[in-house]
């Protein structure tokens, strides 16, 4: 008989999930959606936990300020129900705090009392969920953001960075407990936990209280665009341990790149959104552009330009502190886009160590086809002789013949093991060892390529290729093109800008001293 490796901690865990989801398919059928179901789950276990600790015997805590909302739940029935829960969830949307960012624009989507009323009751009431382990309902609760972004048509993926990768990235980044971490697009808050979990498991005997204490309520902070997406995170975080019910949300909401940041890390690990171009004009230290009210006034970005990608690396470049580091997914065309891209790479080499690329394969991330890889940097003080902080970047080939999918073949955190023990996390860098699939490029190399193209290691012979291409459907191929257009256009556009003759408005005008 075959002995599973699975821990108690996890099957307890699993059980939860599989409890918690079958009713995901009973409310379908009422037109609840994926993401729906996990955001009333989201405000249903938060009651519970509430009402847990306000009527415990010892060290009880009142979270809702005498609101025993869920008590008033369970004594409702019908109309009354639905009518009641509706009017907690517009009274707790407007506080303050980690309870506000739960519940902003809180909306009852189950609109059947009965079946919302067993959710409660049944599926909710019957845990208690405050004397479960953190592992476990926060293991539980990462489980079932999971299963909401293997959803396709919710399109929910798009904010889950799939999380053994995550796992991969933080071991090579090894987070202390004097680092302050910060995820700028930070979905679900995948790397926020990844990075507190590597630092409870590796330093959690030598804490001290203080530091125990700024884990908890500041070192480990994100940002999300999506006010549903950015309550996901905060629930998450919450039962992990991280943050306070009434006390300040470490989750903000809104446009990260609108402007500078407040806030600055000593690491920094993302995987900001992929897609179309920006519909907003970011102005730049060496250009300027007017567009009425959209217009993004960062004059500490290095370049102008609309693609997201570039203007997300530019803001993380800003995010960190002198001496910080940092781990980015970025799609391939951050790579080679020429025009703006050629000029951050060329900044980004000049005033970063960029010592690491890693090349990703397709299958591995919920939203299609996508490309990427992953750049890992240090931010360094200017040398005083003007030369680079690079002096070599190393890349890993993790694409070639490499085939991974979300249903058949799943990318776990062994498959990186090889690119980890060549990363030699903790270690000089000069103690790396070059190889068929780990290769060191001297920065006067990187320099001299057409573009200053990083698309290095990309003339391998990959076998894997006609497959991965079988299986993309066609909007995923019409996305690429489109990308592949976009990059062509953005070189366009900025050859016509150099071909452009000076502004010669002020021909033929008489100049007076």
């Amino acid at each position: 008989m075959t002995k599973s490796n699975a821990s108690p901690q996890a099957a307890d865990a699993g059980a939860l999930v599989n409890k918690l989801w079958s009713y995901c398919n009973v409310l379908r059928d009422d037109g609840v959606s994926v993401t729906d179901y996990v955001e009333q789950l989201t405000y249903l276990l938060f009651l519970k936990m509430a009402h847990e600790q306000r009527n415990r015997r010892f060290n009880k805590v009142d979270i809702l300020d005498g609101l025993d909302a869920w008590q008033i739940l369970l004594d409702a029935e019908g109309r009354e129900l639905e009518d009641a829960y509706t009017t907690i969830l517009l009274q707790l949307a407007g506080k303050g705090g980690t309870l506000g960012r739960i519940f902003q624009k809180a909306q009852n989507r189950i609109q059947d009392p009965a079946k919302l009323k067993r959710l409660i009751r049944e599926l909710i009431g019957k845990e208690n969920w405050s004397g479960t382990g953190v592992d476990i309902k926060g293991d539980a609760y990462e489980a079932l953001l999971a299963k909401g972004a293997e959803d396709v048509k919710s399109g929910a993926g798009q904010y889950f960075t799939p999380r053994d990768l995550i796992r991969a990235i933080v071991d090579c980044m090894q987070p202390t407990p004097d680092d302050t971490i910060m995820d700028p697009a930070c979905g679900t808050g995948g790397f926020l936990l990844s990075a507190f979990e590597y630092i409870q498991s590796h330093h959690d005997k030598g804490l001290t209280p203080e530091q125990r204490e700024r884990l908890s309520v500041g070192a480990i902070r994100g940002n999300e665009l999506v006010d549903g997406t950015a309550r996901l995170a905060a629930m998450n975080l919450l039962l992990h341990g991280i943050g306070q019910p009434n006390g300040e949300s470490l989750i903000d909401v809104g446009d990260a790149l609108a402007k500078p940041p407040s806030r600055h890390a000593s690491l920094v690990l993302a995987n900001p959104p992929f897609g179309k171009k920006s519909s907003i004009m970011v102005i730049g230290e060496e250009d300027e552009f007017e567009r009425k009210d959209l217009t993004y006034h960062r004059l500490d970005f290095w370049v102008t330009t609309t693609n997201k990608q570039l203007n997300f690396l530019q803001h993380i470049y800003t995010l960190l502190q002198t001496g910080g580091r940092a781990a980015v997914v970025v799609p391939d065309n951050v790579l080679f886009e020429g025009g703006p891209g050629e000029a951050l790479r060329r900044r980004l080499l000049q005033q970063c160590d960029v010592h690491t690329l890693l090349r990703l394969p397709a299958g591995i991330f919920y939203a299609g086809g996508v490309k990427a890889n992953v750049l890992f940097f240090d931010k360094l003080p200017p040398r005083a002789d003007g030369k680079p902080q690079t002096k070599k970047l190393w890349v890993y080939d993790f694409r070639t013949n490499q085939h991974f999918t979300l249903k058949q073949k799943r990318l776990v955190r062994e498959d990186l093991d090889d690119f980890i023990a060549a990363y030699r996390p903790g270690e000089s860098r000069e103690l790396r060892q070059p190889s068929d699939t780990f290769k060191p490029y001297e920065i006067d190399d990187l320099l001299k390529r057409e573009r200053v193209d990083l698309q290095l290691l990309a003339d391998l012979d990959d076998k894997s290729i006609g497959d991965e291409d079988d299986l993309l459907e066609p909007h995923v191929i019409a996305d690429e093109i489109a990308l592949e257009l976009e990059a062509a256009l953005a070189e366009l556009l900025s050859l016509a800008d150099a071909l452009r003759p000076a502004d010669t408005s002020l021909q033929g005008l008489e100049v007076t001293e």
